[in-house]
């Protein structure tokens, strides 16, 4: 059998199980480990491989980077009181806006790929077992002795309206450039980067630099307005800024109260370096940038179940979209809309109903009429 047709073999192995080892490859083949590690580095030359991994180029993985936590939801049984007790329901599940945002687009068919801290703790253990088992490749996330896993616990009123969010998630700062810089090669294998602002300032820095160098697209998504001190004051390398109107006004310093203020607000972020900015307004809808209009679209009406989970959801069907080579954000937060209806009409912080072929019947309609009013 010629050398030609081995390699060939040999990557029809790796593409039917990418983390089959080298040992294993020499015994499927008959071959010696030095003559597959030759077949191996051939097919990087001739870039059927990415390298490490035997990343295959149509395997590229989305790479979300920040959180993973254990939300904790109390939602009162009747309208809320201030200043008293009031009757609960409560239920423990995985959450975290990077999480959250790789198990969207696991369930929804793309590779998805996680970089996060997590305690040696049981709820550690739970939080990974349970990414892997939704298809997420959790290798590389820090494991931190000692250390209890993030915690994220909100207060829910009985219409499911979020009332108070309380995060511990202090181990993330762990999540330093140097961390960054020793999965270099693991992050260097994504088509597309997705952070949270749970990092800390000089790692988002870091990211953007990596993004500006390497041309794998970067997505922000802000997770608080307290975090917004996350995000520097340079945004060139960054493809696109996911954030609510709250968070928009922290970065500008000012109150938005009008489109126009919302406009002129997006051009100052597109101003620092930003390609695209998305600011969602909870039920009513979405602005984004697209060329040099801002456009709006309305949220789908629901009746609401529980608002948890609903904005990672949409960021998720929007990096969907830009995964797909799309560069059309109205219909990426058209896609965005649909998965943060479902989301909301689910009393799971992500749907179960996702799926593959959810997003195939959003297409690009009517392009020419013309735009939504924004609201004042």
């Amino acid at each position: 059998m010629t050398d030609t047709s081995k390699k060939d073999q040999l990557y029809e192995l790796i593409r039917a199980n990418p983390f089959i080892s080298q040992q294993d490859l020499a015994i499927e083949l008959r071959l010696s480990r030095s003559a597959v590690a030759g077949h191996i580095a051939g097919l990087i030359r001739e870039r059927r491989l990415l390298g490490r991994a035997y990343v295959l180029p149509d395997k590229r993985p989305v790479m979300c980077i920040g959180a993973a936590n254990l939300d904790r939801k109390l939602r009162t049984l009747a309208p809320l009181q201030m200043g008293t007790s009031n009757p609960a329901g409560a239920e423990e599940v995985y959450g975290g806006v990077a999480r959250n945002i790789a198990e969207n687009l696991a369930r929804l068919n793309l590779p998805a790929a996680l970089l996060t801290a997590l305690g040696d703790d049981a709820a550690g253990r739970a939080l990974q077992d349970h990414a892997e088992s939704a298809g997420i490749d959790t290798r590389g996330s820090l494991r931190l002795f000692e250390t209890a896993s993030g915690t994220y616990t909100a207060v829910l009123d009985d219409l499911g309206e979020l009332v108070l969010a309380l995060a511990d998630m202090a181990l993330y700062e762990q999540l330093t450039p140097a961390f960054l810089g020793n999965r270099a090669p693991q992050r260097a294998a994504a088509a597309l980067t997705v952070a949270d602002l749970n990092l800390p300032l000089a790692s988002v820095a870091q990211l953007l630099a990596d993004a500006r160098r390497d041309a794998i697209p970067l997505v922000i998504v802000a997770v608080s307005q307290p975090k917004m001190d996350r995000l520097p004051q340079d945004l060139n390398g960054l493809r696109l800024l996911i954030l609510n109107r709250g968070e928009l006004e922290t970065r500008a310093g000012r109150k938005l109260p009008t489109q126009a203020d919302v406009r002129a607000a997006c051009r100052d972020v597109r101003a620092q370096g930003a390609q695209d900015v998305i600011v969602t307004c909870g039920g009513e809808g979405v602005f984004h940038t697209q060329a040099d209009v801002l456009a709006w679209l309305p949220a789908r009406r629901v009746d609401v179940v529980d608002v948890t989970g609903a904005g990672d959801a949409f960021a998720a069907a929007v990096c969907w979209s830009l995964y797909q080579g799309s560069d059309d954000l109205t219909l990426a937060c058209r896609r965005g809309l649909k998965v943060a209806a479902m989301t909301l009409e689910s009393p799971d912080t992500v749907s179960p109903m996702l799926a593959a072929d959810v997003l195939d019947e959003i297409h690009n309609f009517d392009m020419n009429a013309p735009l939504f009013t924004a609201p004042a």
